[in-house]
């Protein structure tokens, strides 16, 4: 993912992704819809603060009688669960339609994250781009990596003595001091 001076807003479409990631699913079946949201949301939080996303999940509440509802779980992610009688398809249609003018004259990217069809062609119609659910994948596991081995720890000298772990400079002071230089 290309980073960009302005904040990039991700919108995805959280129960179409838990359906098509493999470990999702599985999680899902075995733990309910709750536990594969966390997990959702968890490697999406790391993914768009690693990647300096605005990141914006939103799920269904259709069947549920509740008022639109938004959570912010990070600065740099928040979920959003739909109106009573609202899909995800429809909220995120209207969030596009909405950004609509900043992504033409502001340079704002804006990427729709689903595996929907119909979704991909309405948000690519309003100027956003689009990434499937494979894609989203893909990318998280790479910036999951990527985070891993840049903040992976030095490997230990295989030396029995502490003053091979130390860098050349730090070695040559304490010579001197031991010479008493």
């Amino acid at each position: 993912m290309l980073r960009s001076s302005r904040r990039a807003v991700l919108l995805v479409d959280g129960y179409n992704i838990i359906g098509i990631w493999p470990s999702l699913k599985q999680t899902r079946d075995r733990e309910g819809l709750e536990a594969s949201r966390e997990e959702l949301i968890e490697a999406l939080v790391n993914y768009g603060a690693y990647e300096g996303l605005d990141t914006r999940i939103v799920f269904d509440s259709q069947y549920r009688d509740a008022r639109c509802d938004r959570q912010i779980v990070t600065q740099n992610l928040s979920v959003y669960y739909t109106d009573f009688n609202q899909t995800a398809d429809s909220f995120i249609e209207r969030t596009c339609a909405v950004l609509k003018r900043e992504v033409h004259t502001r340079s704002q990217r804006l990427i729709v994250a689903t595996s929907d069809r119909a979704l991909q062609l309405t948000a690519v119609g309003y100027g956003a781009e689009w990434m499937s659910a494979h894609q989203l994948s893909r990318a998280v596991e790479a910036t999951t990596s990527k985070r891993r081995r840049k903040y992976q720890p030095r490997k230990q000298p295989s030396s029995r003595f502490l003053i091979s772990g130390l860098d050349a400079e730090s070695q040559r002071r304490l010579s001197q001091l031991r010479m008493g230089l």
